[in-house]
């Protein structure tokens, strides 16, 4: 399994990133319900909370070889918001299930880590790369 984080698309507002996982295996697998995921500096150490699980319907994905599948990771705009921010060396993105999580390069800049409005939501993944 290989995690990308694709261009950001902004809302009023808001941040909003495709976070893509995609089969990289001979073999089909499935995915069901959230990644995990973490802000991380270039130490390793989290920064702010985990993201909050968006409501939504998690269905099951089956994931072909070289397939993908896809969750959307959202957050107020910093400048807007007022939130204490960080720049993340990485973010970790752990698929469904499994423990490791897969290191991705962070280079979107700052993100809230803490005070008002600072919440980062994940949603449950889907079929495909994006909106």
């Amino acid at each position: 399994m290989r995690a990308t984080v694709g261009r950001v698309d902004p809302g009023a507002g808001q941040r909003n990133f495709p976070v893509v996982l995609t089969n990289t295996s001979d073999r089909t697998c499935t995915v069901y319900g959230y990644p995990g995921a973490a802000f991380v500096d270039a130490s390793g150490k989290q920064l702010g909370p985990d993201p909050e699980r968006a409501p939504g319907s998690p269905g099951t994905v089956t994931l072909t070889p070289g397939k993908s599948a896809w969750a959307g990771l959202s957050f107020s705009s910093p400048q807007i918001s007022g939130a204490r921010t960080a720049t993340p060396a990485a973010l970790l993105v752990t698929p469904p299930d499994e423990r490791e999580p897969l290191k991705v390069t962070w280079t979107a800049g700052e993100v809230p880590v803490g005070g008002d409005e600072s919440s980062v939501s994940v949603t449950a993944l889907e079929a495909g790369t994006g909106p």
